[in-house]
């Protein structure tokens, strides 16, 4: 089915005057149209989520999944500014033990290093000021400053071996995103609008919630093209949810402006856009008549669903005391769980902050206490609630930092530069093989010495969870048809239950 006509049935569902006309149905065929928008997936006879054909809803291009899914949402913790590994997963004794020896030219073996570092005449080995214990069935290593992350472990699927092309913070963030370090490329989360449609009609099917870090609070910045829709359709754009009093920018109407006033506007709206269509034949007029449609329904149901109030007392103290604060990383992983309830396609959260190039010590710990007991409670809350089964949660950054000692090195203090040859995420959820840890790099943490993850690897792996094959998955754009992986990826089969 051409995107022409992809858009053509969603203005048909979204648009009501449209609706109305050519359905005749009246007010039980629009009941009878938000029902069937509810839910695209069900479950088989073994309890895999399949696509159902018999549902009219918000599609997507994908007229079936390619195989069963795992999940059918994704909630993306991005920890902007790249994380070390070093204190939080990756327990090299080594380094401490060696601490201030040069760093062999056999482990560096000629990387490519930044600016910040690359005039250094020395790289002195420095192992983790912070203490790491063994949690969970396995034993696996966790600093002792995120101690609610230790106490999930046996959730969490933890991967050792990521590795990445990028250095710069920039096309590194830009590379997870959206699969290229150029920017211009469609988000994750507006390829699976693309692909999958949407669940729920009264929201977006791509979310983006934004949280600024303690551990460095002016750090890098991030930029709304990496939730742009790139060259798909406008109505696949991220849409962001603020920590103000207009969680949505232009969302509501002027004063004295009425319900009945906004609705005659936009179906006379409508009506005009729809004969520029007809001159036109331009699919983007009927996105824009979509867009604000949409708009008019998240009048009602966004402050619904930021609105936290009636949430009971013990899931604030499980979130933790910043969960009551709007902006907050732990506000918005409540948020988050509330958006999953609706059925949000992709739901990204961005924390900043992880850019320790010096004092890494004190402001690693500030960083971890920000995200450290909201990304537990997240992912317990889903559990208790029965969402986990068919959500995926994702922990990440865009690459991580270097085994030496940016600057000078003391007995309290050290940074680190940007390492992109090998770092760790977590993931947990439906189809993921829980408390595992997956690949190993060698006693200095530098290199990959099992079982290494690209990251054209961890967004196909994604994309197989969700059902769908990331070479079909396709966009056909001046002469050429892209994907998400570009012309790379595998799928980490070993980690999938």
């Amino acid at each position: 089915m051409s995107e022409k006509k992809i858009i053509e049935e969603r203005s048909l569902i979204l648009n009501r005057r449209s609706f109305l006309g050519k359905t005749a149905l009246g007010v039980g065929g629009v009941a009878l149209a938000s029902l069937l928008g509810a839910n695209l997936f069900r479950k088989d006879e073994n309890g895999l989520l399949t696509k159902d054909d018999s549902l009219e809803g918000v599609k997507g291009i994908l007229n079936s999944l390619h195989h069963p899914a795992k999940v059918k949402r994704v909630i993306y913790l991005f920890q902007s500014g790249g994380p070390s590994q070093l204190e939080l997963f990756d327990y090299k004794p080594l380094l401490n033990k060696r601490r201030g020896e040069d760093l062999p030219e056999s482990i560096r073996n000629g990387q490519r290093l930044t600016g910040m570092t690359a005039g250094q005449d020395k790289f002195p080995l420095v192992g983790s000021l912070h203490n790491f214990s063994q949690h969970g069935k396995n034993g696996t290593y966790i600093s002792d400053i995120l101690p609610y992350t230790a106490k999930m472990v046996d959730e969490l699927c933890i991967i050792k071996s990521m590795y990445t092309e990028a250095i710069n913070h920039d096309p590194a963030v830009t590379f997870f995103q959206t699969g290229s370090q150029q920017p211009g490329r469609p988000s994750i989360g507006s390829w699976l609008s693309y692909g999958l449609g949407s669940e729920n009609e009264n929201l977006p099917a791509f979310t983006v919630l934004l949280s600024r870090g303690t551990g460095r609070p002016n750090g890098q910045p991030l930029y709304t093209r990496l939730w742009g829709n790139g060259f798909l359709h406008s109505l696949h754009q991220g849409v962001q949810f603020r920590a103000a009093k207009d969680p949505v920018l232009y969302l509501n109407d002027p004063k004295g402006i009425t319900k009945e006033v906004k609705r005659e506007m936009l179906d006379n709206l409508a009506a005009l856009n729809d004969k520029h269509y007809q001159d036109s034949g331009d699919p983007e007029i009927k996105s824009r008549i979509a867009q604000y449609e949409m708009a008019y329904r998240m009048q009602t149901s966004v402050p619904n669903v930021m609105d936290t109030a009636n949430e009971p007392d013990y899931i604030y103290e499980m979130y933790g005391p910043e969960a009551k604060i709007p902006g907050t990383y732990a506000a918005n992983c409540l948020l988050a769980r509330r958006l999953a309830e609706q059925d949000v396609r992709f739901i990204q959260l961005y924390h900043m902050g992880w850019d320790q190039h010096d004092n890494l010590p004190g402001a690693i710990a500030k960083q971890a206490k920000d995200v450290d007991q909201a990304s537990a409670a997240l992912v317990a809350d889903l559990k208790q609630r029965g969402l986990l089964e068919d959500t995926l949660v994702i922990w990440g950054g865009e690459f991580g930092r270097t085994n030496y000692s940016q600057g000078l090195l003391t007995d309290t203090n050290y940074g680190r530069d940007h390492h992109p040859r090998s770092f760790t995420i977590w993931m947990a959820g439906g189809g993921i093989k829980p408390g595992i840890v997956y690949g190993e790099t060698d006693d200095f943490g530098y290199n990959i010495v099992k079982d290494p993850v690209h990251v054209h690897d961890f967004q196909a792996t994604m994309l197989h969870l969700l059902g769908i094959d990331h070479e079909k998955l396709t966009y056909k754009y001046q002469g050429r048809r892209f994907r998400l992986t570009d012309v790379e990826g595998h799928i980490v089969k070993d980690i999938l239950t």
